[in-house]
């Protein structure tokens, strides 16, 4: 039967909602903040029906199953592409329809671009008429992250069209989207540092021949929990960094011993022991071979950066945000400038070096021991930086009525956390330089800082993650005429440039 024999009898049902198994023809109009194809859809009455895909191309016509349903939104799967998009390309990876790490490598990059612009548009609509500039395009659109987070588990996820009797007891790559106990066992990853894929390769090789057994996430036992890759674009240096549930010496070493043999590339391997039940790589760490840290370079600058230590995942673009960074702190000789959620200094240094005062606060005593470390080696004076939590370091500087000059702040995807933005609202800096990794979560705190009496000076989007729905943003804010600290809520307006 044809797929339009399947779908003529249901358009003479008429007076309901559409409803799993329904096949609608939906024509795509743009993507979502969650990387799906959006469109429009005509139901059996005339209505339109909202239509949500993985895996579509704007501009497309394409025949969808529908598989949920919200009011007149529906979540389907495209059974068969009907009119091709224009901006439609032939996918690199070999797991793009099952993996969830790259949302759209069907579609032409400079078409990701716009869309990403779009969505950006949308997202800071509740902060009134802004000026938001182009997208900064990355570089390249494949091998540009410098860090992968693998898992393993003893749940492989059999692909389609994979031979009848595959391996499905060990898997080593990525949660496949919607199942937090399936693991795409991944072959080879486009987007990762090139490095990666044949190391990625041996240990899954060698994982096997020395019957190292996966975790279990539903048992939670197992000995190999994560394998995490990281690669100095500039230096070469790779670390990688084995997540396991006990420290196993005599299993461990002869797997190392032959993972370095085979890759005298390795620099550094790090083993850290986690016997939780938490999906992320964490856990007390220790130093099998090399250094235990890797070096790279952004602006001139060389960073150590340890297994846990937090460094933006793809170089090239990390530069371009130092670069905006300094642009927009118009940093003065002993100008004083706060740094929040510093990391392993990749701001306070080149601020310290543009002559600025700083003071770089985070949690993780890991990345601040990693941030004093490459001050030193830079021989960067004017900086200095504070380890723990974040809303706590900073209220003695706010009681004291210490405000900087500047703030800069790249928190992570949930924003600032409520006590610390209260924090940088009583220190009323002339100037905030705000990095966010997730607009969406920037917006809840723009709304309350434009609130105090800032305008943004600029919005520059920056990908840093091509084939994702993920977008980095610098927002520059300062400070008009008027009272300082805490105001109302309510959106601001846009400074002058000058």
């Amino acid at each position: 039967m044809s797929g339009e024999d399947t779908l003529e009898p249901r358009r003479r049902a008429t007076g309901r909602k559409p409803r799993r198994g329904d096949l609608l023809e939906a024509e795509l109009t743009g993507l979502d903040g969650r990387g799906r194809a959006v469109g429009r859809a005509e139901w059996t009455d005339g209505r339109e029906v909202d239509v949500r895909v993985r895996g579509g191309v704007p501009g497309a016509r394409v025949r969808v199953d529908v598989f949920r349903r919200k009011g007149m939104r529906v979540e389907a799967r495209i059974v068969e592409v009907l009119r091709t998009s224009p901006v439609a390309v032939e996918p690199r990876c070999e797991h793009v329809s099952t993996c969830g790490g790259c949302s759209f490598q069907n579609i032409d990059y400079a078409a990701q671009l716009a869309e990403k612009h779009r969505i950006l548009s949308g997202l800071l609509a509740p902060l009134g008429d802004h000026d938001v500039q182009p997208v900064l395009a990355n570089g390249s659109a494949f091998g540009y992250r410098n860090k992968m987070d693998f898992t393993f588990g003893n749940r492989r996820w059999v692909e389609e069209g994979e031979p009848e009797g595959a391996e499905r007891d060990f898997a080593v790559g990525l949660h496949v989207p919607g199942r937090y106990d399936k693991i795409l066992d991944i072959r080879r990853c486009e987007i990762a540092f090139e490095a990666a894929n044949p190391i990625l390769g041996t240990v899954r090789r060698l994982a096997r021949e020395h019957d190292l057994d996966a975790w279990d996430v539903r048992e939670h036992r197992g000995l190999l929990r994560h394998l995490v890759l990281r690669h100095g674009v500039r230096s070469g240096d790779i670390l990688v960094d084995l997540v396991t549930t006990e420290r196993a010496h005599d299993r461990i070493g002869p797997f190392v011993e032959e993972l370095l043999a085979a890759h005298p590339e390795i620099t550094t391997l790090v083993q850290r022991v986690d016997s939780g039940v938490a999906l992320v790589a964490r856990g007390e760490e220790e130093v099998l071979f090399g250094p235990g840290y890797l070096r790279d370079s952004i602006g001139g600058i060389e960073f150590r950066v340890s297994a846990a230590s937090f460094f933006q995942t793809n170089t090239v673009q990390a530069e371009r945000l130092v670069e905006l960074v300094l642009e927009d702190a118009a940093v003065r000789e002993g100008m004083r400038v706060f740094d929040l959620y510093c990391g392993s200094g990749l701001f306070s240094l080149a601020l310290a070096r543009a002559g600025a005062q700083v003071i770089g606060f985070e949690l993780v005593e890991e990345a601040v021991a990693d941030a004093r470390e490459n001050a030193r080696r830079a021989r960067i004076e004017g900086v200095e930086f504070v380890a723990g939590d974040l809303a706590r370091t900073l209220a003695p500087h706010a009681a004291r009525g210490e405000a900087p000059e500047l703030c800069v702040v790249d928190p992570p995807r949930a924003g600032i956390h409520p006590s610390t933005l209260a924090a940088l609202r009583s220190l009323a800096p002339e100037r905030i330089v705000y990095v966010s990794c997730n607009p969406k979560s920037a917006v809840r705190d723009l709304i309350l800082l434009l609130a105090d009496g800032y305008a943004f000076r600029r919005i520059q989007p920056v990908d840093l993650f091509p084939h994702t729905p993920h977008l980095e943003c610098v927002f520059t804010l300062v400070r008009r005429a008027g009272p300082r600290g805490p105001g109302p809520e309510g959106p601001g307006g846009i400074a002058s440039r000058a």
